[in-house]
């Protein structure tokens, strides 16, 4: 997206595969910046600040609430009025936490029944720089007001009880905006200069996520995963996992592009009893679906404070609990989370993903543990993040 509305051309090296990542490609080229693929490497010719132009049709964001959340705050901005829709997962999450803040901006942005995707963002120039708070944390929340805030006359400042992941400001920085944080306060001038650059994009931790639990499920593995980001915002996982007793090593630690980068190792471990509430609710929400089954398996899990999990790509409490209980494996849900205590055998079984990748692929994980042969319904719902999943998990398997 950035290198979209920067000046010039920008080189992204390691741009993943997922589908989500290239909903937001279409989009970007939808709206008129230059784009050329060669594998994992991306060219993008920008098209500067106010360079983008209206969309022939409607904008396709896929599967992806990142695409969707962020790139509205760039459309906010806009001279002109833009409609951008999802599949039938994204047309049930909710919206309402980036239309408040937009419309005080200055923007005006229609919603299915007042809340849900497709939206129609009537932009706006310039916008109005704000103050804001956001009720739930969340980083596309923030990053959409960011992205606003570049095209407001003025700095747009906002306020995080929790601090959530920061790769918005750390791109935003590295292509040229003035950005500080500062005591919970993330703050942008608007209508910055951005210049394209080179960049090296860090293996995704939350894809890892899913290597990682199962290296310490299986044993005898030993596993080395490379090139992941370390970003401090993200490896909460990793404290986490090493809390509970997990071998988990930093073989290698460096900057790439803003970003820290290292080689993980993990190895076989037994876990102890796990606890997820409050602020780290909010940085593992999304590993949260692959936690449950180490947790099942291991000392026990309880999660709190995550009702986020019912507004994802699926009721993820929901999802968790029909394959938890297809599996024999004893849950008890809540409104804000479940606990699953520790221990259990998982029965080989059907498992359904639900269309979630994260739902698939955690389960999949699950399936190496099972007593038998395991089927995954929808399985290909890991490609929205994750297309080599399966050819990963097979060699993972064999660590066996």
């Amino acid at each position: 997206m950035l290198s979209a509305i920067a000046e010039g051309t920008s080189v992204l090296h390691n741009f993943s595969t997922g589908a989500d990542c290239h909903s937001t490609l279409g989009c970007m080229e939808a709206l008129g910046a230059g784009v050329v693929k060669n594998g994992t490497e991306i060219t993008v010719h920008g098209v500067g600040l106010d360079g983008l132009r209206p969309a022939a049709a409607a904008l396709d964001a896929g599967n992806s609430g990142s695409t969707i959340r962020m790139l509205s705050g760039i459309l906010a901005g806009q001279p002109f009025a833009t409609e951008i829709f999802g599949d039938e997962s994204l047309t049930r999450r909710p919206m309402a936490r980036i239309m408040g803040p937009l419309t005080e901006m200055g923007a005006r942005v229609e919603a299915r029944d007042g809340k849900f995707p497709p939206l129609t963002v009537h932009g706006t120039r310039p916008l109005k720089p704000i103050d804001f708070t956001p009720p739930v944390a969340s980083a596309q929340v923030k990053t959409c007001v960011l992205f606003a805030g570049l095209y407001a006359d003025g700095v747009t400042t906002v306020r995080e009880a929790i601090v959530t992941r920061d790769h918005g400001e750390m791109a935003l920085r590295e292509f040229g905006a003035e950005v500080t944080s500062t005591a919970g306060a993330i703050s942008i001038v608007g209508r910055p200069r951005l210049m394209g650059r080179e960049f090296n994009v860090p293996g995704d931790l939350s894809s890892a996520a899913f290597m990682l639990v199962g290296a310490l499920l299986i044993p005898g593995s030993s596993v080395t995963i490379e090139g992941v980001g370390l970003n401090p915002t993200r490896t909460a996982l990793l404290d986490y996992l090493v809390g509970l007793g997990g071998s988990i090593k930093i073989l290698k630690y460096g900057q790439v592009s803003g970003e820290l980068v290292g080689d993980l190792e993990v190895k076989y471990s037994p876990t102890r009893a796990g606890h997820i509430s409050g602020a780290l609710a909010a940085a593992l929400i999304d590993e949260i679906p692959v936690l449950s089954i180490l947790g099942a398996a291991g000392g026990g899990l309880t999660v709190s404070d995550a009702s986020e999990l019912r507004i994802k790509e699926t009721d993820r409490i929901a999802t968790i609990e029909e394959n938890m209980r297809r599996a024999g494996v004893e849950i008890e849900t809540r409104p804000d989370g479940f606990t699953v205590p520790g221990g259990q055998k998982f029965r080989a079984s059907t498992f359904d993903s639900f269309g979630d990748h994260r739902i698939a692929m955690a389960f999949s994980v699950a399936s190496l543990i099972a007593d038998g042969v395991s089927t995954i319904e929808e399985a290909q719902a890991a490609s929205v993040s994750f297309p080599e999943f399966y050819s990963h998990l097979g060699r993972l398997s064999q660590a066996e």
